[in-house]
């Protein structure tokens, strides 16, 4: 991407600048690592603060629709009283809300946690990336800086499990949120003295109207869905999906009247950056429910420790960083959309020999073959996708741009869990209710019908023999609910190469339109810069 300047080479980034990319690296992989560290810890946690099974799905995921709400409301928020001052209260927030969660003494209090955790991890994100863009003006040097940025966010997603593993291994279950606190620490010290302040010329105001309508369109929709998964087709979930459906209505009709809309919708109409966008969503989407069942297929069907697991989660994290790193070199060599597609066919074969993993010692090499080309099949499409977002806006809405396409990668992952995590509840609950043992005790068969999870709990107070059907009904519904998701992401990874040829085909001639709007560069390298 140019700068937009012509006449003079940009400036190039000095050592100040390099070593302020890996002190940002840090709450970058520290934010993936939070939504991933938590599949391990899952069964330590049900034992301890017993949660639904509705309560499981709020603790995973309420992290990522949390930041996913609030990732352009802080977006606008950092243009106004700076990047760097935004990135440092976040920082702050984090840490704190770090050992709320670490410490929390119920499922109800641990929700809250992740939540406040959710928003102030809203704030580290578009802080990150903008302050990168504002590091870097050298095109070469920007475009390597962000493969890192992204790089980071990957590894820190892959790598949750096996460094959660080890914590549980010495530590109980909360200790794996206590990492983001000496991390946060160190961000706040290092910060001031690395990272330069950056205000835009001419921030848009704030909307908390807007604000209050798009979390009002987003919350009531995923407390809908994680209903259904839970109660069925009930009439208090669909009014809340129609409820917010309503509020999103109102939220696009108020952003269009807005002088300075918190989400600028004329983007949208760009054909390339809509369907990067979808396409970022439903790749995504997959991903989310496939590292929540993978954790606990390992856990608790194979009966592996956290340690264990987290080693043989390693696979699946080597190919998730290969993969970022390979496939700007594979979009030098074809066009991006085929490489993404590709990539996708090699995932979707991925999915279905996941969907093969059983209960027998040869499932592991399935599973876990499957995860790799999973992940590393998957990433042509992260990478990629993210390069094409930000080239097809104008350069005047590059920072709106590079915020949405956060959004939906945060959605993505979390609604990953909330729809297609559903299926697997759906296909396990139908199984499982004609399959409990006669002599399990009521209590014990209602936590049964709940999840695998809370079935392992409850097992260690029956007595053995009994515990031993009960466990083995539940790991086979379990498995019925893992091929489910499995094949289902399959379809969706097929149909979603399909689009990415069909819709992003002629995408190069997008590359040209951030370098319509010319006198837009100078007033974005326009900033306050603090000593």
């Amino acid at each position: 991407m140019s700068t937009g300047d012509n006449t003079s080479p940009p400036p190039k980034a000095g050592a100040r600048e390099w070593i302020g990319l890996a002190v940002l690296a840090l709450p970058t992989v520290l934010l993936a690592l939070d939504f991933t560290v938590l599949h391990l810890a899952l069964p330590h946690l049900a034992e301890d603060l017993r949660p639904s099974n509705t309560q499981q799905l709020w603790i995973l995921d309420i992290y990522g629709f949390m930041i996913a709400g609030f990732l352009i409301t802080m977006g606008t928020l950092g243009d106004r009283i700076g990047r760097r001052r935004l990135l440092m209260i976040g920082a702050m927030a984090f840490g704190a809300a770090s050992v709320a969660a670490a410490y929390a003494p119920t499922a109800e209090t641990l929700i809250v946690a992740r939540a406040l955790l959710g928003i102030a991890g809203a704030t580290l994100m578009p802080s990150t990336l903008s302050l990168i863009s504002n590091m870097f003006h050298d095109p070469k040097q920007r475009g390597f800086a962000i493969a890192v940025w992204l790089s980071c966010f990957s590894a820190g997603g892959a790598v949750g499990p096996m460094i959660g593993g080890v914590m549980l291994q010495w530590f109980w279950w909360g200790s794996v949120f206590l990492m983001g606190v000496p991390v946060m620490l160190l961000l706040l010290v290092l910060g001031p003295l690395l990272l330069p302040e950056y205000r835009a010329p001419e921030a848009g105001r704030l909307d908390l109207v807007s604000v209050a309508l798009s979390l009002a369109a987003l919350l009531p929709v995923i407390y809908g869905l994680k209903e259904i998964a839970d109660v069925g087709w009930a009439p208090v979930p669909m009014v809340a999906i129609a409820g917010g459906v309503f509020f999103g209505w109102l939220f696009v009709r108020r952003q269009r009247r807005l002088d300075d809309p918190l989400m600028d919708l004329q983007l949208f109409r760009n054909r390339a950056f809509s369907g990067a966008l979808i396409g970022m969503l439903l790749g995504i989407l997959t991903l989310g429910a496939f590292v929540l069942l993978f954790a606990q297929y390992l856990q608790l069907v194979l009966d592996l420790s956290s340690v264990q697991a987290g080693l043989w989660m390693m696979p699946y994290a080597v190919a998730n960083v290969a993969g970022a790193m390979v496939a700007p070199a594979l979009a030098a060599r074809m066009p991006a959309p085929y490489a993404i597609a590709g990539g996708l066919l090699l995932s979707a074969l991925g999915y279905v020999m996941f969907g093969q993993a059983d209960a027998a010692s040869g499932g592991l090499t399935w599973a876990v073959v499957g995860s790799l080309l999973v992940t590393f099949g998957l990433s042509p499409l992260m990478v990629l996708t993210i390069d094409l977002i930000v080239a097809s806006a104008p350069r005047e809405k590059s920072g709106a741009a590079s915020s949405m396409s956060e959004t939906c990668s945060e959605m993505g992952m979390a609604l990953g869990v909330a729809t297609l995590g559903s299926v697997g509840v759906a296909v396990y609950r139908f199984l499982i209710e004609d399959s409990i043992p006669a002599d399990v005790p009521p209590q014990a068969a209602e936590a049964a019908r709940d999840s695998l999870a809370s079935t392992a709990a409850v097992a260690e107070e029956l007595p053995s023999a009994t515990a031993a059907a009960l466990l083995d009904a539940s790991r086979e519904a379990f498995l019925a609910g893992l091929s489910a998701v499995s094949y289902t992401n399959a379809l969706v990874v097929v149909g979603l190469a399909v689009l990415v040829v069909t819709v992003l085909r002629g995408r190069q001639s997008t590359d040209e339109t951030p370098e319509e709007p010319g006198p837009a560069a100078p007033e974005r390298e326009t900033a306050t810069e603090a000593p």
